[in-house]
């Protein structure tokens, strides 16, 4: 049985019947961190930032976007997994601070492929090769790198130091300048960028914050 899944099977027989929450009901696969599936809310041809509503699941819009930046990538986060105080204390420790807590969201990902996909809301199945080690204030808010799975371009990297400089330098530019507003800075940094066997670090450290987050909410 797959240890990742955190529905039991009343929640899968209605998981026939509804949709499921993108966050809680999707199973990011029995080959995590390896490959896995994660949901994709944005689109490098969107000019609206979409992010899902915690409560329902259901897309929503966060805010359009104010600048000319686009996002060079799909973006969209992994499910059942949560930023929280195991990604806040490998943080801390990588950094030599103290002050970092998780930002309480399914981790972040964007999936570098060749196509063009219109639209999001959708899941798709990828390779983690990498990712950005972001602070937004004291928060810990992650970037895992991944590639979409057997892409014709991207398919065969297999860490971070196999994406051009190009690529890398575009999306840490928007990530450092995204949640900016007119006339105000945000103050987020990227002082790591780190490789595939640290990614798969995160990712399994935020995949144990999900189930102490499912717990608690549970069990109290």
């Amino acid at each position: 049985m797959n240890k990742n899944r955190a529905i039991d099977p009343i929640g899968r027989l209605m998981g026939l019947r509804y949709k499921s929450h993108p966050w809680h009901g999707v199973d990011i696969g029995n080959d995590a961190p390896n490959t896995l599936v994660c949901f994709i809310e944005v689109v490098p041809t969107d000019t609206v930032k979409y992010e899902i509503d915690k409560a329902t699941g259901y897309l929503k819009i966060d805010r359009p976007q104010k600048y000319s930046n686009i996002i060079p990538a799909l973006y969209g986060f992994i499910p059942q997994t949560h930023c929280g105080q195991r990604l806040a204390t490998i943080t801390n420790e990588c950094l030599d601070r103290i002050d970092i807590i998780g930002d309480n969201d399914p981790l972040d990902i964007c999936v570098l492929t060749e196509k063009e996909i219109s639209h999001g809301n959708l899941l798709v199945k990828a390779k983690p090769i990498g990712g950005f080690r972001m602070i937004d204030r004291n928060e810990a808010d992650d970037k895992i790198i991944a590639v979409l799975l057997d892409d014709a371009v991207y398919g065969d990297y297999n860490d971070i130091s196999d994406v051009p400089p190009a690529v890398i330098t575009r999306l840490k530019h928007y990530f450092l300048t995204y949640k900016d507003m007119p006339g105000e800075k945000r103050g987020c940094e990227i002082p790591i960028v780190y490789g595939k066997d640290e990614a798969h670090r995160v990712i399994q450290a935020t995949i144990l914050d999900y189930k102490k987050h499912i717990d608690e909410l549970l069990f109290g």
